[in-house]
């Protein structure tokens, strides 16, 4: 199932690397990035969520939270974001419901691994309404941070 830019943002409840439930519900009143990300401690992902904690700055003044998901177990996540000194939180989409729900999801990876996220973005405005929607299917490329930041600028 894809996600279509003008409709609600499906919500859904993950633990973060410190193992608190987060939803996207409880982000009504700010815009939200999502980027669901195939797997920590690998080179592109790496990239894509450090490139995001050193422009951190510019989505506190949007007012966007931004959310790394991926299948990794929180522990793991712990740690790399420990690592990477990633400066917001990551999600642990272990069951796969979220990336399922964002049509987000490669049945099939490298190695014959099944169900890990496709590297995506979501920006969702304060009222849950998905106004950015970008899945690649190359998980070697990472989104577009130049279009990301026009549709949050265009939400302030």
């Amino acid at each position: 199932m894809s996600i279509a830019i003008g409709q609600n943002a499906p919500d859904f409840q993950l633990p973060d690397q410190d193992k608190t439930m987060t939803s996207l519900s409880a982000q009504k009143g700010k815009n939200v990035l999502l980027l669901f990300f195939p797997a920590a401690f690998t080179g592109t992902c790496t990239k894509e969520l450090c490139q995001t904690r050193d422009d951190i700055a510019y989505y506190n003044g949007v007012n966007a939270q931004v959310y790394g998901i991926s299948v990794d177990m929180p522990f793991s996540l712990g740690k790399y974001k420990a690592e990477q000194a990633i400066n917001f939180p990551l999600l642990s989409d272990f069951n796969k419901e979220a990336m399922t729900a964002y049509g987000s999801i490669y049945e099939n990876w490298i190695l014959g691994l099944k169900g890990v996220a496709k590297r995506s973005a979501f920006v969702i405005d304060k009222q849950g309404v998905v106004r950015y929607a970008e899945v690649l299917e190359d998980a070697t490329k990472i989104p577009d941070f130049d279009a990301i930041k026009k549709v949050l600028d265009g939400l302030k």
